[in-house]
């Protein structure tokens, strides 16, 4: 297989991956979102150091530990990673699978405006339209949810500004997932700790259901270096549309697999915020092919 099948086959598996965990995180519902939360964190940290030794990367991520300015920008962009798990296992907890799908749908728009507003960065003709588009999209299922979809705008800003975050940073996504989850394992712990000195921690009650959520740990990190693998392979503008897979299939699933509900005049939120991403998706194209032209 050639570098671009490759790619696309890692990405698409990451992707896919994501999409599928909704599935995952509600077969744990025995245990409460912050239970997973915490698990997915601890145990994050534990694979993060598995491969890490394997891959002989220890050192790189000891580098970012001891310079204090990366290691304060992680810190940071730990407490966005956590709000955004958070969130995100608390929705499929509470059937908002749906809804968790659009905050992911609108984050490449939020990229966009941070851009523009944090960078400084001008919109093009295409992506004026898509940031319009979107704003409607959101407008049309405030009205249809009778009040702003706060767990997608959630996801959508924490995960953005995650992202912009780590522009500022020159660090390999294990090795800044691993300091990051570092930072986080002293509150989680301490939580998961008291839980189980209250007799109300589902971990440890059977083998199975402990196993379960140990694998959290492994759901987490193993997406992550396929998606690692399919940047270093993909053009960005590949990488940027297959992102798309991603809350496709998390809507899917919360229509087929757990029968939420999609009236009409969300679903009409959605065409908007699908017509946002076809003309932001036509921008990334043309921008890479004129970024391609330009290097030739």
């Amino acid at each position: 297989m050639n570098k671009l099948g490759s790619g696309i086959s890692y990405g698409v598996g990451a992707y896919a991956i994501w999409g599928l965990l909704p599935i995952y995180w509600r077969a744990l519902s025995r245990a409460s979102a912050y239970e997973i939360l915490a698990h997915r964190a601890i145990w994050s940290l534990f694979a993060c150091y598995i491969f890490l030794t394997f891959q002989k990367q220890l050192k790189e991520a000891f580098a970012l530990i001891k310079n204090r300015r990366s290691f304060s920008l992680l810190a940071l962009t730990s407490l966005l990673l956590s709000i955004n798990w958070g969130i995100y296992i608390w929705a499929v907890s509470v059937d908002r699978v749906v809804e968790a799908a659009l905050g992911y749908y609108i984050t490449p728009l939020v990229a966009v405006t941070f851009g523009v507003f944090v960078l400084k960065e001008h919109l093009r003709r295409l992506q004026v339209i898509s940031v319009a588009l979107a704003t409607i999209g959101v407008v049309v299922l405030t009205v249809a949810y009778g009040h702003l979809p706060l767990v997608a705008i959630g996801l959508a800003v924490s995960w953005g500004s995650y992202s912009l975050i780590k522009k500022q940073l020159n660090a390999g996504a294990l090795q800044a997932l691993s300091v990051e989850t570092l930072v986080a394992f002293i509150p989680n712990f301490a939580y998961l700790t008291y839980l189980m000195n209250q007799n109300k921690a589902e971990f440890g009650q059977d083998l199975t259901f402990s196993l379960a959520l140990f694998s959290a740990g492994v759901f987490t990190v193993i997406p992550l270096l396929m998606f690692n693998a399919a940047t270093t392979r993909l053009p960005l503008t590949i990488t940027g549309l297959l992102q798309y897979i991603t809350p496709t299939i998390m809507f899917l699933v919360g229509i087929i697999v757990f029968h939420e509900e999609l009236q009409l005049s969300k679903l009409i939120g959605f065409l908007f915020i699908w017509g946002a991403l076809a003309f932001l998706g036509t921008d990334m194209i043309k921008s890479g092919r004129s970024t391609n032209q330009s290097g030739n």
